[in-house]
């Protein structure tokens, strides 16, 4: 049965939650993962990219007659389930039923893409003050631009739901856009991965390129101003290098008559130990044969005495 002239009967809020709460459980149950969107207290986002994405939501005339609606379903907890990822949101809004919501968005052109980082070169301290929005003036207006920054334009936009109204922005995809907002107050970090962007190359393009020269105006900090900044001593005396042979691989000539030379050496060498040991032999050899000479006479000596000594 169509709907598009005869609307279901108004369904109060809290047979709503009631409802969401029932399909919830139910989903939960069957180990599928469900993440609502919960609003604490009346605004919908508290942070600066939250904020920035409903800004310019708000900001394009084509939405403006449906957007009420929606922040009221946001608010009281209709949407019991949303998914972000890339190009793509998947959510179940309560109404007078469980309606599926899909919206799909296109990636950010290279171009603009490229105008984004060029704009942000340099200005980024960190990861963390780029997901916590702690940007200068200059970077948030290059990020929220309409023709040029990061959020997505109605042409860009293409939305679903299952309800019977015919309307392009039904009140159930107006509360996904603004649960969109309220989850990049916790994750701003899905708003690059929705429209196709690695947002890690902010920070790279904001670390600016080591110099390639060794000249540098920058101010020095004194030793001893450096030693009271870190509470610790510092040797300011000039190091100087330790006294040691520094050896090195001749070249091949070289080496080759050094070589040459310590082979001739150690041949002198040999032949003069060689030498010395021949002249101790031969010396040994003259002393051993006088001494036996010298005992021969000797004993032909005493041979001769011994016959005179009878004779008397």
């Amino acid at each position: 049965m169509s709907w598009r002239y005869e609307y279901k009967p108004y369904v109060p809020v809290a047979q709503r939650r009631a409802q969401a709460a029932k399909e919830v459980a139910k989903r939960v149950k069957k180990g599928e993962a469900v993440s609502p969107v919960v609003i604490e207290g009346r605004k919908i986002t508290a942070t600066f990219w939250g904020n920035a994405w409903c800004k310019n939501l708000e900001s394009y005339s084509d939405f403006e007659n449906r957007l009420p609606r929606g922040r009221t379903y946001v608010r009281n907890g209709s949407v019991v389930h949303m998914k972000i990822k890339k190009g793509r949101i998947e959510a179940l809004v309560s109404g007078s039923e469980l309606y599926k919501v899909q919206i799909d968005i296109l990636a950010l052109p290279k171009r603009a893409w490229q105008v984004v980082k060029e704009l942000c070169a340099g200005k980024i301290g960190s990861l963390v003050e780029l997901l916590q929005g702690k940007l200068s003036n200059a970077v948030m207006e290059a990020v929220t631009d309409r023709d040029q920054g990061l959020f997505p334009k109605p042409r860009e936009i293409a939305m679903r739901c299952s309800c019977p109204d015919y309307a392009g922005m039904c009140k159930h995809v107006a509360a996904v856009m603004y649960g969109i907002g309220n989850r990049l107050d916790s994750s701003p970090e899905l708003l690059f991965e929705l429209r196709g962007l690695d947002h890690r190359e902010l920070i790279e393009q904001a670390i600016p390129a080591a110099p390639t020269h060794t000249k540098s105006s920058a101010a020095t900090i004194a030793t001893d101003e450096l030693g009271a900044i870190f509470d610790i001593e510092i040797d300011d005396t000039p190091a100087t290098a330790p006294d040691a042979e520094i050896h090195e691989k001749p070249p091949a000539k070289t080496a080759a008559k050094v070589k040459k030379a310590s082979a001739t050496k150690k041949t002198a060498t040999a032949k003069k130990a060689s030498a010395a040991k021949e002249t101790v032999t031969v010396k040994k050899v003259s002393a051993a044969q006088k001494t036996a000479a010298v005992k021969k006479a000797a004993a032909a000596k005493g041979k001769k005495a011994a016959p005179a000594s009878r004779k008397g």
